[in-house]
């Protein structure tokens, strides 16, 4: 018996009928990133240094958990902070992370995300905030919350961190496993938890909103003073903390009312210390990813594109002189930009004759052996069930003729 092969657990094919929904977002985020200045980075799957192996050299690898490291890497390495300058770049493609997969959440998941680097001033955070609604905007999103916070700086969050692991002392046992090994590394992500054991745990916790220093205070005030001169209405979430460990200051997330526990569709924030600690300059930055695998399905088919129009010929071929001059003018017109299809198999006349009604195509060129000889071919209109005679050396004159006065395709 045959093996039948399926991908393996955590990962899907995008097929036709879903694949257009990605391309109208990639194609989007180009247009609306580029108009705000940003270019686009194209970086590897592979990182040194979770989804770790050693290849043949015995080097470890990572497949590539999050973008934001590998576009610090390539600044760095290639000392794009020189001359010194903002920088704004833009990524898309696949991301990948070794867990069990759950609702929502994929072993190969992709992300479309932008970083600018170069300045440290909060106008920065607000407007790359305010280009990515925008963008969802682009793509007809509704019922969309923009969450934001500030995760303090080097100042002031060990101050509340403290704070924080001597609340959560005596509630340790209560907390998931994973927040229990984050208790000592990294507690703030305890907040980012959805086991309802450990939101009960930090109820009343302290919050970051009492220990923010000075100039914590005025970065954010300032955030949310351009946000409003945007229009762009937010909710302050004391509680809110991002994934990985390098973000400082500014934070946020934008939520889908329409989706389940897994509800973030974008996020990001301030990550000041990073490119220092790749071996750069000092270096504030600013950036967010964009989960494409949870935005695709809330994208309605109203607004894409149209898709094209179903070819506007199809050639039936009978013989093997016809067959040859076939492949030639299906050349020809398709330079001309006419969508051209044929049936590969050799069929009947009557075959190839419902195949181009399945097709709905306008017009069946049809060309045997016996009509070259004479230097003619049959065009038949489809929709109105009529034929006529035509001269081979004039067929892509004549259907570049027909296309052109109906507007097709």
């Amino acid at each position: 018996m045959t093996t039948k092969y399926q991908a393996i657990k955590g990962v899907k094919d995008i097929l036709p009928g879903e694949v257009e929904k990605w391309q109208f977002m990639e194609k989007t985020a180009r247009e609306v990133f580029e108009l705000c200045g940003f270019s686009e980075i194209r970086i590897p799957i592979f990182e040194k240094e979770m989804y770790t192996f050693p290849d043949r050299s015995g080097d470890s690898l990572t497949l590539r958990p999050e973008g934001t490291a590998s576009v610090v890497r390539a600044y760095v390495e290639h000392n794009l902070y020189n001359p010194p300058s903002v920088v704004k770049l833009y990524y898309m493609g696949p991301m990948f992370r070794c867990e069990r997969p759950q609702a929502g959440r994929y072993r190969q998941f992709y992300q479309i995300g932008a970083e600018v680097f170069g300045t440290e001033n909060p106008e920065i955070d607000a407007d790359v905030i305010g280009m990515l609604m925008r963008y969802f905007e682009r793509l007809g999103l509704k019922e969309l919350e923009l969450q934001i916070n500030s995760l303090g700086c080097d100042e002031c969050r060990p101050k509340f961190r403290e704070a924080l692991i001597t609340f959560l002392k005596g509630k340790k046992s209560l907390l998931c496993e994973d927040c229990q090994k984050r208790f000592e590394r990294n507690p703030l992500r305890i907040f980012d938890c959805k086991s309802a054991n450990c939101h009960e745990a930090t109820k009343g916790a302290p919050t970051i909103e009492d220990y923010r220093c000075d100039n914590c205070k005025n970065h954010f005030n300032s955030t949310l003073n351009y946000l409003d001169k945007l229009n762009i209405p937010y909710v302050k979430n004391p509680k809110l903390v991002r994934g990985l460990d390098y973000y400082t200051k500014t934070a946020f997330e934008i939520i889908s009312k329409g989706l389940g526990a897994q509800n973030a569709i974008a996020g990001g924030g301030r990550y000041d210390k990073l490119v220092e600690e790749f071996g750069g300059p000092p270096t504030p930055a600013f950036g967010f990813a964009i989960g494409v695998d949870r935005t695709a399905p809330l994208i309605q088919p109203s607004v894409l594109s149209p898709q094209p129009s179903a070819p506007h010929v199809f050639i039936a071929a009978l013989g093997e002189k016809a067959d040859l001059k076939t492949f030639e003018l299906i050349n020809v017109l398709r330079q001309n930009g006419i969508r051209v299809e044929r049936d590969y198999e050799g069929s009947s006349l009557k075959s190839q004759l419902r195949k181009a009604n399945k097709f709905g195509v306008k017009y069946t060129l049809i060309i045997g052996d016996n009509e070259l000889d004479k230097g003619k071919a049959v065009l038949k209109d489809m929709s109105e069930s009529k034929q006529e005679e035509v001269d081979i050396s004039k067929i892509a004159e004549i259907l570049i003729e027909k296309s052109s006065r109906q507007s097709l395709p």
